[in-house]
């Protein structure tokens, strides 16, 4: 439950990012807007990696939602450094790459994917491992 909190507040972060970029090429304030929204994404970014370390550690789980919580504040640091240094031309398609990769996970969080073993743990059935042995008469 925790990490999809992260997932949805990171998403909705980058969902803002445009709109503040608009401001910033339409109105004198709209850089404060724009770096507030950057300060924002990368505090996200940072509460997701946090958020998924903290879920994996107790339950011994697979470390992967770390790693792309891992690579995204990597990409994320990429992101702000090239706004920093103005460069648009792979700013902007690493803005859009980044609200993507957001939505993509947000979508696999939010519909509960399981590995096919745990998914198939509920179901009785004929290929069921745990149910118990029984002859048909």
């Amino acid at each position: 439950m925790f990490l999809r909190v992260a997932i949805i507040l990171q998403t909705l972060a980058l969902f803002a990012a445009p709109i503040t970029a608009g401001l910033l090429l339409s109105s004198p304030s709209g850089r404060a807007w724009h770096s507030a929204a950057a300060y924002g994404v990368f505090t996200v970014a940072v509460l997701h990696l946090v958020t998924a370390i903290l879920v994996w550690r107790p339950g011994g789980g697979s470390p992967g939602p770390i790693l792309y919580a891992a690579g995204f504040l990597g990409l994320t640091l990429a992101q702000i450094a090239l706004g920093i240094a103005h460069m648009k031309t792979l700013h902007v398609p690493l803005g859009v790459l980044l609200f993507g990769l957001s939505v993509l996970q947000l979508s696999r969080v939010a519909s509960g994917r399981r590995a096919p073993v745990a998914a198939a743990a509920g179901r009785r059935g004929a290929y069921d491992l745990d149910a118990p042995m029984t002859r048909p008469s």
